[in-house]
C-alpha cells in the first residue's frame, strides 16, 4: 500500500515538473485563451474589468447602507474582497473542465497534463490583474494610505494560489470522471461566496449569530491573508496557519489522488 502511494506521488511530481519545465507553452495557451474570448472586442478584456467596477459599486452602493457601513471603510473592502474571490472561484469553477475543454489536445498531442490545469490558472492571473487595477483608482477616491504592510499580500496571495492549485487538480480529475460533479462545485462555490465574509463583515455577526461560521470557513483565511495587508491590516496569524496547514495536507492528498488517476484520464474524455 505504501508503495502504491508512493508511486503515485511520484507519477504526480513528475507530470507536474513537466508541465513547468514547458512554461511557454503554459503561457501561450493561457494568453490565447483570453484573447479568443474577445476576439473583435476593441475593449477585450477591459470588459471584465468595467463589468467587475459596475458590480462593485452597486453592491457597495446597497450593502453600505444596508449594514450601516461607512463607504469610505466598506467599499475598498468590498472591491479587494470581491476580485480576490472572484479570482479564486473562477479557478475552482473552470478547473472542473480543465481536461474536458482539452480534450483535443489531451487525445491528440503527449504532454504533462498538468499543463491544461497551469494554463487556467495562468488565464485567471491575467484576469485577476486587470480587475486588481481597481483598487487603486477606489483608495485614489477615499484618499485611504498605503503602508508597507501591503506588501504582505504578495506571499499571501502566492499561498492562496497554492490552496487553489490543489483544489483544481482534485476536481480537475473527479469533473473529469463525473461531469455532474461540475454543478456541484458551482453550486458549492455560488454558496460559499454568501458564507464568506466579503460583501458583510465578520463584525456585524458578533452581535447577531457568532463568528462560528466565519472560523469554520477556511475561504475566509485564504481571503484574509491577501485581503487585510492591502487595507492597512495584518492578517491573524491563525489565518496563516490554516491556510499553509491547508496547502500542505490538501497538496499531500491531491498528488496522490492525481498520480493514482493520471493514466485513466485520457479514456474519461
Amino acid at each position: 500500500m505504501l508503495k502504491n502511494f508512493t508511486c503515485s506521488l511520484l507519477a504526480a511530481v513528475a507530470d507536474i515538473l513537466g508541465a513547468f519545465r514547458r512554461y511557454h507553452l503554459i503561457g501561450t495557451l493561457g494568453w490565447q485563451d483570453v484573447a479568443t474570448r474577445y476576439r473583435r472586442s476593441r475593449i477585450g478584456a477591459f470588459w471584465l474589468t468595467i463589468n467587475m467596477a459596475v458590480m462593485i459599486l452597486a453592491m457597495g452602493l446597497l450593502f453600505g447602507r444596508l449594514f450601516g457601513q461607512p463607504m469610505a471603510d466598506f467599499l475598498p473592502y468590498l472591491a479587494v474582497g470581491q476580485i480576490v474571490w472572484g479570482f479564486l472561484s473562477s479557478c475552482v469553477n473552470e478547473g472542473c473542465t480543465a481536461f474536458s475543454s482539452a480534450s483535443g489536445i489531451v487525445l491528440q498531442v503527449r504532454m504533462p497534463l498538468y499543463i491544461h490545469i497551469a494554463r487556467v490558472i495562468w488565464r485567471n492571473l491575467i484576469i485577476f490583474g486587470h480587475n486588481l487595477m481597481i483598487v487603486p483608482f477606489i483608495f485614489l477616491f477615499f484618499l485611504k494610505p498605503v503602508s508597507l504592510i501591503a506588501l504582505l499580500a504578495i506571499p499571501g496571495f502566492i499561498l492562496m494560489v497554492i490552496n487553489v492549485a490543489w483544489m483544481m487538480v482534485i476536481v480537475s480529475v473527479v469533473c473529469a470522471r463525473f461531469r455532474d460533479f461540475t454543478q456541484v462545485v458551482q453550486n458549492a462555490m455560488q454558496v460559499l461566496f454568501f458564507l464568506t465574509p466579503i460583501m458583510w463583515t465578520a463584525d456585524i455577526l458578533k452581535g447577531r449569530a457568532g463568528t462560528l461560521m466565519v472560523d469554520l470557513n477556511p475561504f475566509n483565511s485564504l481571503l484574509d491573508i491577501v485581503r487585510s495587508p492591502m487595507l492597512n491590516q495584518y492578517p491573524e496569524t491563525i489565518h496563516w496557519v490554516i491556510s499553509a496547514g491547508l496547502a500542505i495536507a490538501g497538496w499531500v492528498v491531491a498528488l496522490w489522488f492525481y498520480g493514482h488517476r493520471l493514466k485513466r484520464l485520457a479514456y474519461w474524455l
